[in-house]
């Protein structure tokens, strides 16, 4: 990479320990450590993430103060920078395409929600759906890790990642902010909540556009890519009802919208292209309390993504130079799918030892695309699970649990999962947790579907992908007088029945993909103030046959975070840091492997308070601060003098200062 600069690992740590002992200098220990308390909702199913962790499942939780203070503007920066284990890379920049890799996995094997509703794109599995999905509206983010399957369905073989958006207030809440950046960008949003009686309302809204930044160094532009910003307008509204039939009965409504147009960069022939996407997310959900033993809870949700796709070039003549016309390739050509279904559970807990989860769920879907052609067609699954776990009354200090689920496509092949994962604590200070099982992942549209004579043609008789996952992990904690908090992770997932292509067609192959790895993470609470944390994870990722690691998978990954949050002074302080380790893509026609890895990204952000309440709040972000210059991904494109092709490099957001005012009511 051009004028790429060496900032490892050992450097980044170097810096984090820096600065801890610069804060040691000035502030001393704290006598005890805290624990930090999130209250989640009353739904059943806004209690599965804690439920599982008492279970051997591991799960982060990135709440809407650690998004604030660290100043980001959509969840894959949150995501990008925040959650351990977790790779994730954005094309360019904000509102983009991501790639990303979960404790090692493929990109399309993890499942992405929004308030418990899945966004993957039923069209493509491979393409995350953050390109339109801002940080604003968020009240926390739930991770969890290893395969998923009984409780989420398909796609969930390395984790699952939830956005929750805006909760409901007793009381009323609002705020208003706005902010700034260097690359032409404004950011608006506001929200407010409060409760009448028995009704509860809460409304959220925002706007994010930005001329942009540079995408591609200078000597990968051709005359003909003379779009040399790429931007995004990004409209987001969201309105919640809450009605309380009694203090055991209540239901919740949410309609959540986007509204929006986002740049497509590209380094040659390309004068403009972008995507207009509308999108349309309802929901309802219903709880019941039929006793102290008994929950019932009902879903319904009905998800429509229709997005529309512009292309123009620049005309070349025979000698490959500009004639000043204009070709439209693509002229709003429409590519969409809806996706719908109900999910209902009930809950029984026990004072014999043994409590239970169990439930069905139905999901549909349908979609085409008119650009790589899709055929319409409708898909459902319908599904039933069961989840068996130990309590208190049976064993003390370890709990079990055991579930399986069994899936019926409308298509090929029954599928069923089971997982057993547990958790053992030797004392306050030390446990043992593991979690062993199976998950699937369905093909999508365009490997069922696709009928583009220019590609491989969808087989609408292909099975679902199956894997084997294994995670196992101890930890604890120090002490009391030293807060630090520890854990090492070791991980195995063998994924079966891949999806391939042999005769121009998709069929699922003999071939098999082995992820292998481990990781350590460290938490130190150095005062109530001041807390640092420390992620490493190692990964090998090879398919069956081959001793070279998986595209788009880092060999390695740390992340690192330290956040000074003091009470009784009116300002806070966050520093982000991500080191990539070695990373390969593949470039078609004849190119080849390329390694595009080994950067570093630190993230520094700060807020300053004003008024009796805090009411006032003035935050700074600078991202990326030492400006690395890194390629997230890399690209093929054609040179206009003769047609051949060469490799670019997708470039990550440079340095940015961001400035931004909150009003807090």
């Amino acid at each position: 990479m051009t004028d790429k600069k060496s900032f490892g690992v050992t450097q980044a740590a170097s810096v984090l320990v820096g600065l801890v002992a610069m804060a040691l200098g000035n502030l001393a220990f704290g006598e005890e450590g805290y624990e930090e308390i999130i209250v989640f909702g009353t739904q059943l199913e806004e209690t599965i993430p804690l439920d599982l962790r008492e279970y051997g499942n591991r799960v982060k939780i990135i709440t809407a103060d650690e998004i604030r203070l660290a100043g980001f503007n959509d969840v894959s920066q949150t995501l990008q920078m925040k959650v351990p284990g977790l790779y994730l890379a954005p094309k360019n920049g904000a509102f983009d395409y991501v790639n990303c890799s979960f404790q090692g996995s493929r990109c399309q094997d993890v499942l992405w929600l929004i308030d418990g509703v899945r966004i993957n794109n039923r069209l493509y599995n491979t393409t995350a759906p953050f390109d339109t999905v801002p940080a604003h509206m968020i009240e926390r983010i739930e991770v969890l890790y290893g395969g998923q399957g009984i409780f989420y369905g398909t796609q969930s073989v390395a984790g699952v990642v939830n956005i929750v958006t805006k909760s409901f207030s007793d009381e009323p809440l609002g705020s208003f902010s706005v902010g700034f950046d260097e690359n032409d960008a404004t950011h608006i949003n506001a929200d407010y909540s409060r409760a009448f009686g028995d009704h509860r309302i809460v409304v959220y809204a925002s706007r994010d556009e930005a001329d942009g930044f540079k995408p591609f160094s200078s000597q990968d532009y051709q005359p003909s890519g003379t779009d040399h910003d790429r931007g995004y307008d990004v409209l987001t509204m969201g309105i919640k009802y809450g009605y309380n039939f009694s203090p055991d009965s209540n239901l919740t409504l949410h309609y959540h919208r986007t509204d929006n147009k986002v740049e497509y960069a590209a380094p040659s022939n390309r004068a403009r292209s972008f995507n207009e996407r509308e999108e349309d997310l309802f929901t309802a959900k219903w709880d019941y309390r039929v006793s102290e033993n008994i929950d019932l809870f009902v879903k319904g949700y009905y998800h429509e993504w229709d997005s529309h796709w512009t292309r123009i070039d620049n005309e070349l003549d025979a000698m490959g130079l500009l004639t000043g016309n204009f070709v439209v390739r693509s002229d709003k050509e429409f590519w969409g799918y809806e996706d719908y279904g109900v999910t209902a559970m009930t809950s029984i807990a026990t004072d014999h030892g043994l409590d239970y989860e169990a439930g069905y769920d139905h999901q549909r879907f349908s979609g085409k695309d008119d650009v790589l052609l899709i055929a319409q067609e409708t898909e459902h699954v319908n599904a039933v699970f069961v989840q068996v776990r130990t309590n208190e009354s049976l064993m003390e200090n370890t709990r079990v649990a055991f579930g399986v689920r069994h899936n019926r496509p409308s298509g090929e092949g029954d599928i069923t999962v089971w997982n057993l994962s547990g958790q053992h604590d030797f004392s306050d200070q030390f446990y043992a947790r593991a979690t062993v099982g199976t998950s699937f992942r369905f093909p999508d549209a365009w490997q069922l579907y696709g009928n583009d004579p220019c590609c491989t043609l969808g087989n609408p008789d292909l099975e679902g992908e199956q894997s084997t996952n294994f995670n196992i992990a101890i930890g604890g904690r120090i002490s009391d007088a030293v807060p630090i908090t520890w854990e090492l992770i070791g991980f195995r997932r063998k994924v079966e029945d891949l999806i391939g292509s042999a005769n121009g067609m998709r069929i699922n192959s003999d071939a098999e993909v082995e992820f292998d790895g481990w990781e350590v993470t460290l938490g130190w609470e150095l005062t109530p103030a001041l807390s640092a944390s420390v992620d490493y994870t190692r990964t090998d990722a090879e398919a069956s046959g081959s001793s070279e690691q998986i595209t788009d998978i880092p060999e390695s990954l740390f992340k690192a975070t330290l956040s000074y949050l003091p009470e009784a002074q009116p300002f806070e302080l966050d520093l982000s840091i991500v080191n990539v380790g070695d990373l390969y893509d593949s470039v078609s026609g004849g190119i080849g492997r390329i390694e595009h890895g080994n950067y570093t990204v630190i993230d520094l952000a700060g807020a300053y308070y004003l008024g009796t309440d805090r009411e006032h709040r003035v935050g700074v972000r600078l991202e990326n601060a030492l400006d690395e210059d890194y390629a997230s991904s890399l690209g093929r494109a054609f040179r206009d003098n003769d047609g051949s092709s060469y490799a670019y490099e997708n470039l990550g957001t440079p340095r940015t200062l961001k400035v931004s005012y909150r009003y807090q009511f």
